[in-house]
């Protein structure tokens, strides 16, 4: 049984009869971590709610990445949702902070990415131009210290996609990112990987639309950016 003070950590914003969207803390990994420890399926249980069935996720973040999470309460809910991010019926909208300023104020990045592994360094995505296709738009909202305040709007949903665009597209890596970061040099006082699920919204035949908006995180103020 989880108790309420852990259940506090993982905050609903969302919530009807088949759809839950939380706000994911960074650091918590959606499904067991390899080497064992704490993940967010481990708190699926308590989020049941009232409801005979618990939540469980229909897509992924990583560990390091913090907000907007959707979780489905039925078996017809997983398929519909599903459904929803094959036809692109979900939009999502995220926040990033890398080093510097850009000479642009916004634009968008199409950048084709496939996955390469190797035994040394793991794996990561990369360009290829025979990869699949991979379209995100951003905007600058903000400069602050030095740092700058990325708004991503990704058209569509690959691994890393926002990460690698950021290094690859923009020139500039997000903060903190160990994968896509800077081999060598300071991360500007980042604890993570700063990037953040601020908002999700998915589009429902007959019903409302789902949305979801997760508020900027304690680590994105303490750069001095606002959640205005």
């Amino acid at each position: 049984m989880i108790n309420p003070p852990v259940l506090a950590r993982i905050p609903i914003v969302f919530e009807d009869g088949e759809a839950l969207v939380v706000d994911k803390p960074a650091g918590l990994p959606v499904d067991p971590p390899r080497n064992g420890g704490t993940c967010l399926a481990d708190y699926y249980e308590g989020l049941k709610l009232g409801f005979h069935r618990a939540p469980v996720a229909v897509h992924r973040l990583d560990t390091d990445t913090s907000g907007c999470l959707l979780l489905a309460r039925n078996p017809k809910a997983v398929k519909r949702f599903a459904r929803a991010f094959e036809e692109r019926l979900v939009s999502k909208r995220y926040l990033g902070i890398i080093g510097g300023e850009l000479a642009e104020s916004e634009g968008t990045i199409d950048i084709p990415l496939a996955k390469i592994s190797s035994a040394e360094k793991g794996w990561r995505m990369v360009r290829d131009v025979d990869g699949k296709p991979s379209v995100t738009h951003w905007k600058v909202l903000a400069v602050e210290g030095g740092n700058s305040l990325i708004e991503f709007r990704p058209e569509t949903g690959r691994t890393h996609q926002i990460r690698i665009h950021a290094e690859a597209g923009l020139g500039v890596p997000l903060l903190g990112d160990p994968v896509y970061g800077p081999v060598h040099g300071e991360n500007a006082g980042a604890r993570r990987t700063m990037l953040h699920a601020a908002a999700i919204t998915v589009e429902r035949s007959g019903k409302p639309a789902i949305e979801g908006i997760a508020p900027m995180p304690a680590d994105f103020l303490a750069f001095g950016f606002s959640d205005g």
